[in-house]
């Protein structure tokens, strides 16, 4: 039985990623940074939830340490522990700044980084990143969110050069918009009651945002979208799956101007 290391289990894509592996026979390390009150995934046989937070090189390197005691090796990494952060980046404070860049960028970067060495020493791995179309195309109010999914993207395509030598092949899953708590507890508003000057273009944005989010896929379309990336003999690195993923091409083949004004009317409106 292979094994497959899951990073953000408790909730939306992570569980549904864990849930499918373990139905598929794999053995399965679920972590999540507060495994105290998880009841679901604890009760499934080979199964192993155990404590990450991503922003703790300490707590990762136990994690993957626990995890290949109790299974032995691991075959995949599935980097999937990330927030959502919405709001004009004017409003935001330095910790709200910090924090997503730490946990949905840096947290997968450590990660990541961590594991290495044991892929490197069997010869064998593969390093799933889930970045988003957000890492591809932008929308106002996520200028935060962007930057970490864009740098996802950048790390991943780089990576998989360095990676190939030792047979570690690096997948980029790129969902497009998805229904799951993201617009719920894994959101932070970025708010400034001082600061109004932006007040009523970020009310039309986000009632337009979340009208989107009402329209998006379930989380485990994109759960079987990981499954085939982990089992995809070939190097192939993007997957983009979901709702919305036209929008990726779509701005491969709009003039510049032309797309901008689509989304403008789109979000705006």
């Amino acid at each position: 039985m292979k094994t497959v290391f899951i990073t953000g289990c408790s909730s939306g894509i992570g569980r549904e990623t864990a849930k499918l592996f373990q139905q598929m026979r794999w053995n399965v390390i679920a972590t999540m940074r507060d495994p105290s009150a998880e009841k679901e995934l604890t009760d499934l046989e080979n199964v192993k939830v155990i404590r990450c937070d991503v922003t703790d090189r300490g707590s990762i390197k136990s994690a993957i340490e626990e995890g290949i005691s109790a299974f032995e090796r691991i075959d995949v990494l599935v980097n999937n522990a990330g927030y959502y952060t919405l709001g004009a980046v004017e409003m935001a404070t330095h910790e709200q700044i910090k924090q997503q860049i730490d946990t949905n960028l840096l947290g997968l970067i450590e990660v990541t980084k961590e594991m290495i060495p044991h892929f490197r020493r069997q010869k064998s791995g593969v390093i799933i990143n889930l970045s988003s179309i957000a890492g591809v195309v932008s929308i106002p109010l996520q200028s935060l969110y962007h930057a970490t999914k864009w740098g996802v993207e950048g790390f991943s395509e780089s990576l998989q050069y360095e990676l190939r030598q030792f047979n570690i092949r690096v997948k980029i899953i790129e969902p497009g918009v998805i229904k799951t708590n993201f617009l719920g507890r894994s959101m932070t508003m970025i708010e400034d009651k001082e600061l109004t000057e932006y007040e009523p273009y970020t009310k039309k944005v986000i009632k337009n945002i979340f009208l989107n989010g009402e329209k998006g896929s379930a989380p485990d379309a994109v759960a079987k979208t990981i499954y085939k990336a982990a089992t995809d003999s070939r190097t192939k690195l993007r997957y983009l799956t979901g709702k919305h993923k036209g929008m990726v091409l779509l701005r491969k083949i709009l003039p510049k101007r032309l797309y901008n004004s689509m989304v403008k009317s789109m979000i705006e409106k």
